[in-house]
């Protein structure tokens, strides 16, 4: 008797499955149905959202603590976060030569950018009327911009590198994100600047694009000959995710993680303390005895306010403006995404990151307690509500070039190594012209800002040593 075995159906490994197209479709037929409803003013939905609207309007409005926790959190789905997060995570791939990974967070974030504006047009929904508005948006109210963002921004970016998790981080990393992105969008409607269909519209609209983003980028590897992936379990490009993570610091036995970082952590209180009690001792002189013409408090301020003209004004300007809080945060991500990139190592990134927030927390605390008067000459820049004494502007800009300066100089021998010195000199010396001759700073006032990053500049490189590896390479 024979036996004849009957053909198993088996999956072909270099086919999409259906994930792609079914997420494409329910979220696309879903926000058809929004969209229509909306578009011609369902009552019941209207209803709903309206009464929704004046509901929470209610119940929020006089809370202060619950506004200002909900404009934090409204501000992560924001363009500009969600810009530079999308922004630094392409330039990171592009940096690890991860090209089609890049491609598609870039094309994932513009088509949120596109699809926004563009239906806000078309639909042309006024946003909602509350008795006491909280905030307030530009622009038309269907779809929420925030919502749509987010779930497209954040869920690309997950996509991308959820290959560099551990897996048994990956489930709480794809959690977190999706509770960030619905408490944004929960943060629209109870800051009155969106209804409930506005969000949901936008969750709908937004699966839709990550639906089919995925699925085309499936299709190209297809095309190259990779296997079909679960993105949801192991990200767009699994293959990615030796590139993707920092490298192991050394193969021999070396203290665990823990102790490095409590070690590390104890070194930076304590030098941090020492710097601010430092600082804050020599403003505290330089304020009780050092009045007149100490360094030439008097006379350089006035000597510069009555030389000033047109031209100087404006580059002065733009000299302060390379040193303020907004463009040293821009330079610092830019250059810790890269840091990040090319050294795959997390201590660069880490002293970054203390460097600077160590920096900022200095100078704030040090200026509420000096609170010196700036100089008595006209001030081109508007009131601002912190000391003359320190230079924040100044301080930050030493501490962040200089700091890029020696996170580049001892890994490379190449001559480009040098030109890391030019701004770490050029910058500092521009910004302090250009703070004095507005009038916004005594020569002293920069003197302490200039012993503030000096010293935790040293503490901070000492402490976390950002080149330890080197030493054991």
């Amino acid at each position: 008797m024979s036996t004849s075995t009957v053909p198993v159906r088996r999956r072909n490994p270099a086919r999409p499955g259906l994930a792609g197209p079914i997420a494409v479709s329910a979220g696309g037929l879903a926000f058809a149905v929004l969209l229509l409803l909306v578009r011609f003013q369902w009552k019941p939905l209207e209803s709903v959202d309206h009464g929704l609207a004046a509901d929470l309007n209610r119940l929020v409005a006089d809370n202060h603590t619950v506004v200002a926790v909900l404009r934090t959190v409204t501000t992560l789905g924001s363009y500009g976060v969600l810009t530079w997060l999308c922004g630094l995570g392409a330039l990171l791939l592009a940096i690890r030569r991860l090209y089609r990974l890049a491609v598609y967070l870039v094309v994932a974030a513009v088509g949120s950018i596109i699809l926004d504006p563009a239906l806000k047009a078309a639909v042309g929904r006024l946003r909602p009327v509350v008795a006491d508005p909280i905030a307030y948006g530009q622009g038309n109210s269907f779809p929420s911009g925030h919502a749509l963002g987010s779930i497209i921004c954040y869920g690309a970016l997950l996509l991308v590198f959820l290959p560099a998790l551990p897996r048994r981080a990956r489930r709480p990393v794809t959690t977190g994100c999706c509770v960030l992105v619905v408490l944004i969008g929960i943060s629209r409607i109870m800051l009155g600047v969106h209804y409930l269909s506005d969000v949901v519209g936008a969750w709908c609209l937004g699966i839709a694009w990550l639906g089919l983003t995925a699925y085309a980028f499936e299709l190209w590897r297809r095309g190259t000959g990779d296997r079909v992936t679960a993105p949801l379990h192991e990200g767009l490009e699994p293959e990615s995710a030796a590139d993707l993570k920092p490298t192991d610091a050394v193969a021999s036995p070396s203290p665990s993680p823990l102790s490095v970082a409590g070690r590390i952590a104890a070194s930076t209180v304590v030098a941090w303390v020492l710097i601010f009690g430092a600082v804050t001792g020599l403003g505290e002189l330089i304020v009780k005895y050092g009045g007149g013409n100490t360094l030439g408090d008097h006379t350089i301020p006035h000597y510069l306010a009555a030389h000033r003209t047109n031209g100087l004004n404006g580059d002065s300007s733009f000299w302060s403006d390379a040193g303020n809080t907004h463009a040293i945060l821009a330079v610092g991500l830019v250059a810790g995404a890269v840091a990040l990139a090319v050294i795959r190592r997390w201590r660069p990134v880490v002293f970054l990151l203390v460097l600077m927030l160590g920096e900022l927390t200095l100078f704030l605390a040090t200026a509420a307690v000096v609170g010196r008067d700036r100089p008595d000459v006209a001030q081109l820049d508007n009131h601002l509500p912190t000391s003359s004494y320190p230079s924040g502007h100044v301080a930050a800009t030493i501490c962040l070039y200089t700091g890029i300066a020696l996170l580049v100089m001892p890994r490379t021998r190449a001559w480009w190594r040098w030109l890391f010195l030019v701004p770490a000199v050029l910058m500092p010396l521009l910004v302090i012209a250009s703070r004095m001759y507005r009038g916004m700073h005594h020569p002293t006032d920069v003197l302490g800002s200039l012993v503030l990053a000096a010293a935790w500049l040293a503490a901070t490189y000492l402490a976390i040593r950002p080149d330890a590896d080197l030493d054991r390479a």
